[in-house]
């Protein structure tokens, strides 16, 4: 498998992405466009020691691809997105 950091290029921030960590504990990568789901849920498995329960995603009409990343109901989403430095307000 490759570095877990080359396929994960970003966090998305944005007021969705806040709200979806908050509510249905998913996270959401900008991810390598060539990378496949199984791929993108080892990699956040690897870097943040956590269990994926199933990985989205789409491509963007800006061309990036998306991962929407849902968690083990015993890890919170909230919690990485804290380590990342995303912060709410």
């Amino acid at each position: 498998m490759r570095d877990p950091y080359s396929i994960l290029i970003k966090p998305v921030a944005s007021e969705k992405a806040i709200k979806m960590a908050e509510s249905e504990n998913k996270l959401v990568f900008i991810v390598d466009r060539k990378a496949k789901k199984p791929e993108i849920k080892e990699a956040v498995e690897k870097a943040f020691n956590v269990k994926v329960i199933k990985v989205n995603t789409y491509i963007a009409p800006d061309g990036r691809k998306r991962a929407i990343v849902r968690l083990s109901p015993e890890f919170k989403a909230t919690d990485i997105e804290a380590q990342l430095g995303i912060t709410v307000g």
